[in-house]
């Protein structure tokens, strides 16, 4: 019988193991990782149980801006039901009635669920979208991100090739070293500010602290003129997927192309270590913008799209499941 119980500090070491043992977890979904939020969230996760067995577990936390709803989880990208490959079928649909009526009996009213995009998982992993849609949960938003096969790549554009050509004769240095992030943080924040009038999700410190808790897995690749960044990409690498979090210029870097000689270096990086390099979302206001022109700036490497979806369930209306 699948029983659920609510995530309890003590639990950490065993969740970490079981997120490394997942076919569809990544560092981010670890306590290690979710931990330097702090007390920024009310932390709502939940482990099931099967025969005293842990089967799957929830990241979540309360909704930051509506108290009445849980969502999976709101400190990061990408979560839902992480499990080992044992959570298929009829078992995905038990654990999704029994995770919503958990949630119910807590007072909330919205469950909010962000599914992980289908090139993190190891497998195939999918059944929560099935179950999404016989909880006739809602698509409510819907981002566009954009990747590269590193096993099939597709010819990248001649402007692109050109850049990289550019880039490669304007004397740049490339540097792999997570010593540069200092340098490169007022180069992003300063792009971010300028260009999406925002500020990067993560301080400085933040990532600091990740680097340090995550060291094979946060990467900061640069490019350098005469001694100063120019250019840079901090890399989240997971097992298949090597993720541009942050990309940044200044105006050195953008008549020399540094990014497209950073590009390429992080691409190769890859090769033979992941299958995806992800250039990250394209699109703005929960999905409803899309900025066309970073897009394609994008899909000249060779990258073609990968959906971030978003779904909204409410529990208010009791256990749907069947039709």
């Amino acid at each position: 019988m699948m029983r659920i119980r609510p995530y309890r500090p003590e639990d950490a070491e065993q969740w970490d193991a079981f997120c490394a043992a997942a076919v569809n977890a990544t560092f981010l979904h670890s306590r290690r990782f979710l931990s330097y939020h702090g007390d920024r969230f009310k932390d709502r996760s939940c482990i099931l149980e099967r025969n005293n067995e842990w089967l799957a577990i929830m990241p979540a936390a309360e909704h930051p801006a509506q108290t009445d709803a849980v969502m999976s989880h709101p400190g990061i990208s990408y979560g839902g039901l992480l499990h080992a490959g044992r959570l298929a079928g009829q078992d995905m649909l038990d654990a999704f009635s029994i995770v919503t009526q958990h949630y119910r009996d807590l007072g909330y009213r919205d469950f909010y669920y962000k599914l992980i995009p289908h090139i993190y998982p190891l497998s195939p992993a999918q059944d929560d979208v099935y179950a999404l849609f016989r909880f006739k949960a809602k698509l409510y938003r819907c981002d566009l991100s954009t990747a590269i096969d590193l096993d099939a790549r597709l010819k990248p554009a001649e402007r692109r090739r050109r850049a990289l050509r550019k880039a490669h004769q304007s004397g740049l240095i490339l540097d792999e070293d997570i010593k540069h992030l200092a340098g490169f943080w007022p180069i992003l924040a300063e792009n971010l500010a300028q260009k999406h009038q925002v500020h990067p999700v993560h301080t400085l410190a933040e990532i600091q602290d990740l680097s340090n808790r995550f060291p094979d897995n946060i990467k900061l690749v640069c490019a350098l003129n005469d001694g100063k960044i120019v250019a840079g990409t901090l890399l989240f690498i997971t097992p298949r997927v090597f993720h541009a979090q942050y990309n940044a210029s200044n105006h050195i870097g953008h008549e020399s192309n540094a990014l497209d000689a950073v590009f390429q270096y992080c691409i190769e990086m890859g090769q033979g270590r992941g299958r995806y390099f992800d250039f990250g979302v394209s699109s703005e206001n929960e999905g409803w913008i899309l900025n066309d022109g970073l897009c394609r700036f994008k899909t000249e490497f060779g990258g073609t799209g990968v959906a971030h979806e978003f779904y909204h369930l409410p529990l208010h209306t009791g256990a749907p499941g069947s039709q």
